[in-house]
């Protein structure tokens, strides 16, 4: 049987709801780990049956460096007011912003990066591996894979979480739209700097 404090614990870990969290650790026999793995898997499909939905509220994030030299400025938008007022999403962009700072992203996502950039990534991945004395096929997914790695550092939702580097931003996003149970885009982000 599961106790009211295993729920609560899971609660803490993940944040999730206290149903969410007892019938992940019911349907794990009370493993955490398994219990964590299986809220993963059901916060991606209930982010992938609210993905089309208007995202048109939101909230300006925003994280300065303790320098007071450089910051962040994120848009990060939702369906409702309601959701976009709570501290737990404003926490959240706060998160996301700082990210941003101490990571340096150029992208929120690959389909914001311009093909002709990564044409010129793919000729300059493709010439420094010309020399390799290996078959096309295995050349090929060289090129693929280094190609993939450039812009998984490069885009946002890619970067590992600089708070919990198990899990990518998009892990995160995807967690909290399950959490929140509407669509959330982060939509831009701008960093300055004092040079």
């Amino acid at each position: 049987m599961i106790s009211a404090q295993d729920v609560k614990k899971l609660r803490e870990m993940t944040g999730a709801s206290m149903m969410q969290c007892k019938k992940a650790l019911e349907e794990t026999g009370g493993n955490f780990d398994e219990a964590k793995n299986v809220m993963k898997k059901s916060g991606s499909k209930i982010a992938d049956k609210k993905c089309g939905r208007d995202t048109a509220e939101g909230f300006i994030g925003s994280y300065i460096h303790t320098d007071g030299k450089s910051g962040v400025l994120v848009e990060i938008n939702c369906e409702t007011d309601f959701v976009a007022r709570g501290d737990e999403f404003k926490d959240f962009a706060h998160d996301v912003a700082m990210h941003i700072l101490a990571m340096n992203p150029v992208y929120v996502s690959m389909e914001d990066v311009d093909s002709a950039v990564v044409e010129a990534k793919k000729k300059e991945i493709i010439e420094s591996v010309k020399d390799e004395n290996k078959p096309a096929d295995i050349i090929e997914k060289m090129i693929e894979g280094k190609l993939k790695k450039h812009f998984e550092e490069l885009c946002l939702l890619t970067q590992p979480f600089v708070k919990d580097p198990d899990m990518t931003v998009g892990a995160l996003l995807t967690s909290k739209i399950a959490k929140f149970g509407e669509n959330v885009k982060i939509k831009k982000f701008v960093k300055l700097e004092i040079q």
